[in-house]
């Protein structure tokens, strides 16, 4: 499902599809991960979706993103800045280029948005 016009999406049961982790990226557990976009724009820079993640503990680079917790619970520590935890209802911003690490406890499904930069 890609859109490009007014829509809404049931993002509990939204059926998402296998979103392969860098092995290089996971620091513990075996977590999977699952995706979706929902919409993007004409130029490719901004992109929302629905990601899931099971539980273990990731690093990754951040894009610039806005995310709401649908489902879940983890604890991101940011290299060098705040550490949170996030579960369902929770907002969470991530800054561009930030290195984070994902300690997920409970699979962990948000709704995004990000905003990649201009070529």
């Amino acid at each position: 499902m890609l859109s490009t016009g007014s829509f809404a999406v049931h993002i509990a049961d939204l059926d998402l599809e296998p979103d392969s982790l860098d092995p290089a990226s996971i620091v513990g557990g075996s977590p999977q991960t699952w995706n979706r976009v929902v919409w993007e724009s004409e130029d490719g820079r901004i992109v929302r979706g629905v990601w899931q993640i099971s539980p273990g503990v990731v690093v990754d680079t951040e894009a610039h993103e806005m995310f709401v917790v649908i489902a879940g619970r983890a604890t991101i520590a940011i290299d060098g800045g705040n550490t949170f935890d996030v579960a369902p209802g929770d907002m969470g911003v991530l800054e561009e280029g930030a290195r984070s690490t994902w300690t997920v406890h409970e699979t962990l499904r948000k709704a995004y948005q990000i905003l990649l930069p201009a070529s």
